[in-house]
């Protein structure tokens, strides 16, 4: 069963992974979009990306173990790649950051070719997907949602 949005928020928002001097973040509206890779027959997912203002200061490890903690809170087990999941948490980038290792690949390797990630980035900043190329996809578009209770829009 996949977690409500709401409940997401709240318990991120109580997580003891944020403190009082962590910058804004910035959300984008929500999307649906059909599962890419996995197993066939997956339901459809809900999409969005979450930026910061300014940095983090995070260490870009340290904010990825966070993230699979609440995954972890909320169902998710990895049992198969790409497969189905209550929650799915992704570290896009981090503070300029680059790093490449089994655990943690910084920037994520793929985004610029993902819809369910450029679309929903696009809707929140346009300039950072303004100048990259079109995208050579079978993949359905993302369906943009309407506002959700408990999520900021």
């Amino acid at each position: 069963m996949r977690p409500r949005l709401a409940e997401v928020l709240r318990a991120w928002a109580a997580g003891g992974e944020r403190c009082a001097e962590a910058p804004p973040l910035r959300w984008s509206p929500l999307f649906r979009t059909a599962p890419v890779g996995g197993p066939p027959g997956q339901p459809p997912y809900v999409n969005a990306v979450v930026l910061t203002e300014g940095t983090t200061g995070a260490d870009p490890m340290a904010l990825l173990l966070a993230l699979q903690s609440l995954e972890a809170a909320f169902g998710r087990q990895r049992l198969v790649r790409w497969g189905p999941r209550s929650l799915d948490l992704d570290l896009l980038w981090c503070d300029g950051h680059r790093r490449e290792s089994a655990a943690l690949w910084l920037p994520h390797p793929r985004w610029r070719q993902r819809a369910f990630v450029r679309t929903p980035l696009a809707a929140l900043a346009p300039e950072r997907v303004a100048a990259l190329p079109a995208l050579e996809s079978a993949e359905p578009a993302p369906e943009r949602l309407p506002p959700r209770p408990g999520w900021p829009e």
